[in-house]
């Protein structure tokens, strides 16, 4: 063998442990992040349910704070409750802002719901070999729904 061929045995060997930690950073940052999709994908669906369902004519108590509860309860059963946090929050009337898209409410007995996924990425901090992967403390994900209290469906 020349002296040539000599230099560059084991290079592959050098050139995979430097790479290793990198994949593996990537490896977690694609993985965070299709969770994160898969978790957006189920709070979507079930937070329109849950709003019409549970907001709309809530069990027990008819007051904005129970329906809320009942609203939250029903997003969070259907998560990983690991690593996700709801919150919703409720106002009278229509949305505000331009992109309500109404300028005069339509019925004034619409409720607003604002409901808020925030999900906690695993995990929060990793180094491996130099290479550093810190995750974002929370990513938040909103669905605003507004629904008619005495006619059941949304409206906006």
């Amino acid at each position: 063998m020349s002296a040539g061929g000599r230099a560059t045995r084991g290079q592959m060997t050098v050139e995979l442990a430097v790479m290793i930690p990198v994949i593996v950073v990537v490896g977690l940052v694609v993985a965070n992040l299709v969770r994160f999709c898969g978790q957006c994908a189920v709070f979507d669906r079930v937070a329109l349910d849950a709003a019409l369902a549970q907001g709309v004519a809530p069990s027990g108590d008819q007051t904005s704070s129970s329906a809320c509860g009942e609203v939250r309860d029903a997003i969070a059963g259907a998560l990983d409750g690991a690593s996700c946090e709801v919150e919703v929050t409720a106002e009278q009337g229509a949305p505000k802002g331009p992109s309500a898209g109404l300028s005069f409410p339509v019925s004034p007995l619409l409720t607003t719901y604002r409901c808020t996924l925030r999900f906690r990425p695993w995990p929060g901090t990793f180094q491996i070999a130099g290479v550093a992967y810190s995750a974002p403390a929370l990513l938040s994900h909103e669905r605003t729904i507004v629904v008619d209290r005495f006619r059941a469906g949304v409206v906006a």
